[in-house]
């Protein structure tokens, strides 16, 4: 099969055709690292490239494959981390300049959940700086593979343009407030924020530890109920990480979701650009179409206050995580800095007070799930916006300037909800907008059973950059 071929399959595709024996997870790796070397230049979504590495686990699998030890879908399978994920002796940078030179000693529970599940690491994705602030710019910008002058969302950009442009098959991200689904919407692919300690954050470099989430970016949401399968369930390293028995996230997408009740909220369905607000109505008719009940619900306290909330904890847990580099912040983006000089004059009431916040938006939208099972809205009221430097004013991801805006994604972090981005079409500029599908506190199957079935009866998922 054409290397061409082999990295236009999806993550569930690739495994069939090796458990088949059809591919070899040598070509398949080698396919990746080529498309990597050639392409990559353009998006900047790499900041380390693990050529000879992957290509020794990839013979590594390929062995235990032709031996009969298949492991598994995973098995084989190409895969990148953002690079706040610790990977032992793999530089992790986490798009700073103060750990440019960083090589850790262990690898973080996801990634070795991962390699245990018999994947190929290639590599670490480019990010926003500490997952916060800007790209750094002795790396450079990462660019929006639909449109190279457009931002690919944040801070996971290099995982959502690496699996958008078909780099890899899946790259796993984080999320404090939106930074998995942000890229997933602006890069056309799918991006899942898991239930709050269903995956391990351990070896993940923390921006805010009672928000953050860890979750895979892949082409379709097949794909991701594979990559949380291998990444999910208890780790004692992890003091938050939740025991529970997982279900079996493939087999659970399937049903459809005839009878599913789907709760529209009015307050993150509004303010949306034009473009938006059609895509996000078409979407939600298509939802109506495939037998699910839907009806618009009501979160008026969310939209009041979680921007003040998901702030002053974010930046105030942000700052603690930093304080062993406070005299080397003159080194960190402006986004960043700014942060974490806000987060150390937060007092502790302030934090309390944003606590006490975050259990009032907690029930207002348990409440509203006691009534629906999900809920649908936009991941952002507007398209992927141009990079820093090709638009007029300052586009740096200032404190000040997101201290007044309201997220969508951001509620769900709050909540420790699960919360999933999938493609729900183009704007007359091409440019790809996610639709958001949340649900229950650890009820992910069923936020992928939406997901999926929105996905198959629409035609986004067939839908690829040209570079």
């Amino acid at each position: 099969m054409p290397a061409s071929d082999l990295t236009s399959l999806t993550l569930a595709q690739a495994a069939g055709s090796i458990e088949a024996r059809k591919i070899s997870p040598v070509e398949l790796a080698q396919a990746c690292l080529d498309r990597i070397d050639a392409l990559d230049p353009k998006l900047n979504s790499f900041l380390t490239v693990c050529h000879d590495l992957a290509l020794n686990a990839a013979k590594k699998a390929e062995s235990e494959i032709s031996a009969g030890g298949y492991r598994g879908p995973f098995h084989g399978i190409p895969y990148a981390v953002k690079d706040i994920y610790a990977t032992k002796g793999i530089r992790t940078t986490c798009g700073s300049k103060v750990l440019a030179d960083s090589v850790p000693d262990y690898d973080s529970s996801a990634v070795q959940r991962l390699n245990r599940s018999g994947g190929v690491l290639v590599g670490k994705n480019h990010c926003l700086e500490f997952a916060c602030g800007n790209h750094h710019s002795i790396y450079g910008e990462v660019r929006n593979p639909w449109k190279l002058t457009h931002f690919p969302g944040g801070s996971s950009s290099g995982s959502g343009a690496s699996v958008a442009a078909g780099l890899v098959f899946g790259s796993m991200g984080s999320c404090t407030g939106g930074s998995v689904r942000g890229p997933a919407s602006n890069c056309g692919v799918v991006g899942l924020k898991p239930s709050y300690g269903l995956v391990s954050r351990h070896g993940v470099f923390p921006l805010s530890w009672s928000l953050d989430h860890a979750g895979p970016l892949t082409r379709t949401v097949e794909d991701c109920a594979l990559m949380l399968q291998a990444v999910a369930g208890y780790d004692a390293k992890d003091p938050s990480s939740a025991r529970l028995s997982l279900p079996d996230y493939r087999k659970a997408l399937d049903g459809g979701i005839a009878g599913m009740r789907v709760g529209i909220p009015r307050q993150l369905n509004e303010g949306l650009d034009d473009s938006v607000a059609d895509l996000t109505r078409q979407a939600i008719a298509l939802l109506e179409q495939l037998g699910a009940s839907v009806q618009e619900v009501s979160l008026p306290m969310t939209r009041e206050f979680t921007t003040a909330a998901g702030n002053v904890i974010t930046w105030s847990e942000e700052a603690q995580a930093h304080a062993p580099w406070l005299s080397q912040l003159e080194d960190y983006t402006t986004g960043a800095r700014q942060k974490v000089l806000v987060g150390y004059v937060i007092t502790s009431a302030q934090y309390h007070k944003a606590q006490q916040m975050r259990r009032v938006i907690d029930r207002e939208i348990s409440g509203v799930l006691r009534q629906v099972d999900v809920l649908v809205s936009p991941v952002s009221a507007t398209p992927p916006g141009l990079l820093p430097g090709t638009a007029a004013g300052d586009n740096v991801l200032s404190a000040l300037k997101m201290a007044g805006e309201f997220s969508f994604t951001r509620p769900y972090n709050l909540t420790g909800m699960p919360a999933i981005s999938v493609p729900c079409g183009f704007t007359p500029e091409g440019l790809p907008v996610g639709l958001q599908i949340a649900g229950r506190l650890f009820e992910d199957a069923t936020v992928l059973r939406a997901a999926h079935a929105y996905e198959q009866a629409a035609p986004w998922r067939e839908m690829r950059p040209t570079l």
